[in-house]
This record gives structure tokens, C-alpha cells and sequence, in this order.
């Protein structure tokens, strides 16, 4: 997936996208507004847990991590640990 796709997201620096990569195959962890990927995994769980490392490592822990299913559609997020609330993630 083209980074640019991601122009329509909201716009903050802090969260990461797990995006699949439909020419490469496997998954890509990216930024908003990247020309490239930060990293590529060959399995989604690789690529969300080095989203999660970035979050929390550039981030300070404020981001998102928002993850992409095969589909095109945005299945779950992951609050960095900073942007948690006290409330239980109903999802």
C-alpha cells in the first residue's frame, strides 16, 4: 500500500500504520504522509509489535498504532502508552 493512501487519516506524527504490502507481500509499518515504509515484515504480528517499538520509542508513547486488515479496512488500534485511558478497550 502507497503511503499516500494514508493522506486521509488524521493527522498525527506520533502514530504508526501496519498496512499490507500488496507488491512485496507481508506487511509494512509506516508513517503518515511517508514516502517509504519504516520497516516490512513477513507476518502482521512482526509488523505490529515493531509499530508498537516506535510508538513508544519516537513517540514517547503518545501515538496510535493503527492496523490494517488484507481487506483495506482499519481493524483494531493499539494506544501507545502515554495516549492509554483508564477505561477497558471495548473492541
Amino acid at each position: 500500500m502507497a503511503a499516500a493512501t494514508l493522506c486521509a487519516m488524521a493527522n498525527n506524527d506520533e502514530d504508526r500504520y501496519v498496512v499490507p504490502n500488496k507488491e512485496r507481500g507481508g506487511w509494512d509499518v509506516i508513517k503518515e504522509h511517508a514516502k517509504r515504509a519504516s520497516a516490512h515484515f513477513d507476518t502482521q504480528a512482526e509488523a505490529i509489535d515493531r509499530a508498537r517499538e516506535i510508538v513508544e520509542n519516537t513517540g514517547r508513547g503518545r501515538g496510535d498504532v493503527r492496523i490494517q486488515g488484507k481487506n483495506g479496512k482499519f481493524r483494531d488500534a493499539d494506544s501507545g502508552s502515554k495516549n492509554e485511558t483508564a477505561a477497558k478497550d471495548r473492541r
